[in-house]
């Protein structure tokens, strides 16, 4: 059947930890501190998380303004749409599906890698690890189908395990009173010591491990009391991922110590291993048990974002079928209201962007995880921007809202907080994807080639639809 998603499943909790999930807080911070200390600004990283938080919290007010006057499972294009056209509109829908499916696949790459060195550690037993995603794929697609209630709940447990352990080794340390030279906050937080380095492409990792925040709008038509519980979500969770972040970045580096910091990050690079400038610490911390359960983490972690960014997909194949910008199959739903044709094709494309990265042997951390979560950012990135310009022409015409920090200081601060981390991914791109200058060029290419084409596209089934009817 045909209609709407299922309205009063998600509260505040629910929709934060569908978030918090496309977060993966131990894959940000395993996989993202290690690079902004060794090639950012050492141990002024912690300061580069909070900036970040800043840039999207200025841009969350404008976000949440416009969220009080759209409730849409589309969310980005609806509100681009409806400040900056429907043809912009609709290339901003093919940008973020883009996007969305890009880091999934991206995901699926790490997370494959890690189950099969976790199952062959444990049992000898070697399965590559394009067979664990293509399980994956089958439980992620069950799951999405038994309602957005189930995976919440899943998500539930695996959120709050990673974020426990980092959250208790982060308080343990702060009451010990820090690492070997102290807590050194202003070793972290001086304006000095954020300066310090390359402190852009610190802030560039930073606002790529804050990416999925937005998803607090994509799930307004499941919310109970949208208008009060989706702008709440959306500032609890900026509040709790930025706090997060600076916090444990912060007890990372004073575990290490300042002045050693920067070169323990080097040499967990250079080992290939980045994770154990993480893990390391814990481990000394709480005992060589957490050296065993940190790498289970880790996969869970991914497969809560996987699950989330599923989720997140299917619900904008489901918003663009009911437009017409899509074929009408995919708002088909099921008894448990979950859009699951959507669902169905969300997970076929995941498996035609992972599968030749497998068929040709490519390297699924290297190639896959790398390319594809350094293109997902940039093309979000670009979403965040359009957004908040939208939000101002939005208001300039209709006057619905005239509170002007709302309305206008506040999103056009974010967006050039966002206008300069954008100019700061494209500088680094290189470093983002850990690749070579031309594959770095060809997947910045993608993204305005895909806003062109969703554009082009939305315009020629319009004209289709209008010489039909």
């Amino acid at each position: 059947m045909a209609g709407k998603l299922k309205p009063d499943s998600l509260g505040v909790l629910g929709i934060l930890f569908f978030v918090l999930s496309a977060q993966a807080p131990l894959t940000g911070i395993a996989g993202a501190v290690p690079i902004a200390v060794a090639i950012g600004n050492g141990a002024g990283a912690p300061a580069a998380y909070l900036a970040a938080g800043v840039i999207i919290l200025l841009f969350s007010v404008g976000f949440v303004a416009m969220g009080r006057h759209v409730v849409d499972a589309g969310a980005f294009y609806t509100y681009i749409g409806k400040g900056l056209g429907r043809p912009t509109g609709s290339g901003s829908a093919a940008v973020a599906l883009f996007a969305y499916c890009a880091v999934q696949a991206a995901m699926y790459g790490l997370y494959g890698a890690t189950v099969s060195g976790l199952v062959e550690h444990y049992s000898g037993v070697h399965v590559a690890w394009w067979g664990w995603a293509l399980v994956t794929m089958v439980i992620v697609q069950v799951l999405g189908a038994s309602g957005i209630e189930m995976g919440a709940k899943i998500l539930a447990v695996f959120v709050l395990a990673e974020f426990s352990i980092l959250i208790a080794f982060a308080l343990v340390t702060v009451f010990k009173g820090g690492g070997p030279e102290g807590l050194g906050f202003t070793d972290s937080f001086s304006p000095s010591a954020a300066l310090e380095g390359a402190p852009g492409v610190a802030l560039m990792f930073a606002v790529a491990s804050m990416f999925g925040f937005e998803a607090t709008a994509i799930y307004g038509e499941e919310a109970r009391e949208p208008r009060k519980t989706v702008p709440r979500a959306t500032y609890v969770s900026v509040a709790v991922i930025t706090g997060f972040f600076a916090f444990t970045s912060w007890m990372l580096v004073s575990a290490h110590g300042a002045s050693q910091v920067t070169g323990d990050a080097g040499k967990a690079l250079q080992s290939g291993d980045a994770t154990s400038f993480v893990f390391a610490p814990i481990t000394a911390l709480f005992g060589g048990w957490t050296g065993d359960v940190l790498p289970i983490l880790l996969a869970t972690s991914l497969f809560a974002g996987i699950l989330a960014f599923h989720n997140s997909a299917n619900r904008y194949l489901f918003s663009l079928g009911r437009e017409g910008l899509l074929p009408h199959g995919l708002t088909v739903i099921n008894r448990r209201h979950s859009p699951w044709v959507a669902g169905t094709v969300q997970t076929g494309i995941s498996l035609l962007l992972v599968m030749p990265f497998a068929i040709f042997g490519k390297d699924p951390v290297l190639t896959l995880f790398s390319w594809f979560s350094g293109v997902a950012v940039l093309g979000i990135m670009l979403l965040y921007f359009l957004t908040s310009v939208s939000v101002v022409v939005f208001f300039r015409r209709s006057r619905a809202d005239n509170r002007p920090w709302n309305t206008l200081i506040a999103p056009v601060l974010g967006a050039l907080g966002i206008a300069g981390a954008i100019w700061l991914i494209i500088a680094n791109f290189t470093t983002l994807i850990g690749g070579d200058q031309t594959t770095a060029i060809w997947l910045q290419v993608t993204v305005p080639a895909v806003l062109v084409l969703g554009i082009v596209g939305a315009r020629l089934t319009r004209a289709r639809a209008e010489t039909t009817g």
